[in-house]
């Protein structure tokens, strides 16, 4: 879609459909309609009367006639509108244009800045929430000549020139975040059987031919051995699959300010290993690499966004199968800091990979470091299904990260990492034990098992995205069923502001 910026339109039907938000409130929304100059105002007046429509949020009202179609969007804000309230709106434009066929489309700026004059944020959330809500995994499915097919050309913004370069600028930015999400969820919705080690491996070989700023290092099997990352190798030595160690490296072409690690979840199937999970539990384990797809998808944006600090991206893929070579109950291992684990339960494998990439990006001398896993289904009891779970050794950190949280749209809840906790994960025979010696806190406890592996001094911080890494029903209008790209925007929002 090619975004036109223009003073004012040539002609009135140049936008076949104009969008316009309206504030809960009819006195803003008799205003608009009379700004519009319609010769049957009282009709259009008397319409919105009729169909009750109040500007609640969600509410829509299309007004047609020889010329183009408008469409009012109701907003539900009394007086002032959000980042989130602008991308919501982004994604009811594209719930109107599933409906009908139109190749350009139109907005008004002066419309949009309702209490909030962020111009170069505006444009950010409208790219934002229109690409979200456009997209659809359906590469498997045969096309439906009888569907609406979405296929906007042009979008034409008009406002004043003085304003042309911040929203065309927060337009561009928000492209990105948008596609490195969209790349997330398509990696996350690939069947598992396609959706292997390999197949990630060479995503981040993609992305770093693609971007000249961005290198790869794809660890194999011998690597590993010699690197001493036992514990990763007992996850994957139950799977046929062979694994892959992914080490990507954002290097920005100024001095960096500062070096980040993201380490992602790559259990690209979990089975549970002997500790075999229920069928349904089983179903959508494909998703368990949601950490990896958010890493690879910031990854595939990051040299376009241009932060000024150098990082890595560390990813640990396999499978976690049941066979007779797989991981037993009771089994002990080492990562590669020499720590080692008792291996209480198999179907607690993520932590144990990431007891060897954390040690890893450690090695890479960053200061601070953020982890991302699909790791608990506790952590799901004790925030819902659509909030991640923030642990973190720094105040700074945690703030930061839950401020850019804030301004992507994506919900997060900081959680505590009690010291006097830390005695639940102890091993009668080993350093620690994956799984603890209670129900109760299992976040928590699995947060605290991580920190094992956190040398002094590193800053870091863990993402449980248990929750909203995949989205079993609709989580919002720009966020469909189905892998949701989670933490992508987030962290690049971080990652940008340092």
């Amino acid at each position: 879609m090619e975004l036109i910026l223009k003073n004012q339109p040539e002609n009135l039907a140049e936008g076949q459909i104009l969008f316009c938000p309206v504030l809960e409130d009819k006195q803003a929304i008799e205003s608009l309609v009379k700004g519009l100059d319609y010769e049957d105002e009282k009709l259009v007046l008397s319409r919105i009367v009729q169909e009750n429509f109040l500007g609640k949020k969600g509410q829509s009202l299309l007004i047609t006639d020889n010329v183009q179609t408008v469409i009012l969007l109701g907003t539900g804000a009394k007086k002032k509108l959000s980042v989130e309230d602008w991308r919501q709106l982004a994604g009811q434009m594209v719930a109107q244009l599933r409906k009908m066929k139109a190749k350009k489309i139109s907005l008004y700026l002066n419309h949009w800045l309702k209490g909030n004059k962020d111009t170069a944020l505006l444009g950010q959330a409208i790219a934002e929430g229109f690409d979200l809500a456009s997209y659809n995994f359906d590469k498997y499915k045969k096309v439906d000549t009888g569907k609406i097919k979405l296929n906007i050309e042009e979008l034409i913004v008009y406002l004043d020139d003085k304003q042309k370069n911040d929203f065309g600028k927060g337009f561009e930015l928000g492209s990105y975040l948008a596609w490195g999400t969209i790349k997330a969820r398509d990696l996350v919705n690939e069947p598992a059987g396609k959706m292997t080690p390999s197949f990630l491996a060479q995503e981040a070989l993609e992305i770093a031919r693609l971007n000249k700023n961005v290198s790869v290092k794809i660890l194999e099997k011998e690597q590993v051995v010699k690197l001493k990352m036992d514990a990763f190798l007992s996850v994957d030595q139950g799977s046929n699959e062979a694994l892959k160690f992914i080490h990507l490296k954002y290097t920005p072409s100024v001095k960096a300010k500062d070096s980040i690690a993201l380490v992602g979840k790559g259990i690209t199937f979990d089975s549970g290993g002997l500790n075999l999970k229920s069928g349904d539990s089983m179903e959508q384990m494909k998703m368990d690499m949601a950490g990896a797809a958010t890493v690879i998808g910031l990854f595939s944006v990051i040299d376009q966004v241009k932060p000024k600090v150098e990082v890595h991206g560390i990813v640990a893929a396999c499978e976690n199968m049941p066979s007779g070579s797989a991981s037993k109950p009771g089994d002990v291992v080492y990562n590669m800091q020499g720590k080692s684990i008792e291996i209480s339960n198999t179907d607690a494998e993520g932590r144990v990979t990431l007891a060897d990439s954390l040690a890893y990006a450690q090695k890479q001398k960053v200061n601070q470091v953020v982890d991302l896993a699909t790791l608990t289904g506790a952590v799901m009891v004790a925030l819902g299904p659509d909030y991640t779970g923030l642990f973190a050794n720094d105040t700074k950190l945690a703030n930061e990260l839950l401020a850019s949280a804030k301004k992507a749209g994506e919900k997060m809840w900081q959680l505590p990492l009690p010291k006097e906790y830390k005695k639940l994960n102890q091993s009668r025979i080993a350093d620690v034990r994956n799984i603890p010696s209670t129900r109760y806190g299992g976040a928590i406890t699995a947060a605290l098992f991580l920190q094992e592996f956190i040398v002094d001094g590193t800053k870091w911080a863990h993402l449980d995205i248990a929750g909203p890494a995949y989205a079993e029903k609709q989580m919002n209008i720009y966020t469909p069923p189905g892998g949701v790209g989670f933490g992508v925007r987030t962290l690049l929002e971080w990652l940008k502001d340092m």
